[in-house]
C-alpha cells in the first residue's frame, strides 16, 4: 500500500511543481502574444483616428491664426473675478 501511495504521490509532485508552471507560463505568454497584434479592422481604425486627428489639428492651428489675427490678447488668462 505505502508503495503505491508514494509511486503516485512523487509524479503528481514532480508535475505540479516542475511541468505545471512551465505550462501555465508557456501558455499565457503564447496568449499574451497572439492579442498584441492588431487585427486588419484595428489597423484600419487606428489609421482613419490618425488622419481625423491630423485634420482636427490643422483646423485649430487654422482657428488660432484667426483669433490671433482678430483678437491678439485671447491667449491670456482673465484674471480671477
Amino acid at each position: 500500500m505505502d508503495g503505491m501511495v508514494v509511486a503516485f504521490f512523487v509524479p503528481t509532485v514532480l508535475f505540479m511543481v516542475v511541468v505545471a508552471p512551465a505550462w501555465l507560463w508557456m501558455h499565457y505568454r503564447s496568449k499574451q502574444q497572439v492579442q498584441s497584434e492588431l487585427s486588419q479592422t484595428e489597423r484600419m481604425n487606428l489609421e482613419t483616428l490618425e488622419l481625423q486627428a491630423e485634420r482636427m489639428l490643422e483646423r485649430i492651428d487654422t482657428l488660432e491664426a484667426i483669433l490671433d489675427a482678430q483678437t491678439p490678447q485671447w491667449r491670456k488668462p482673465t484674471p480671477p473675478e
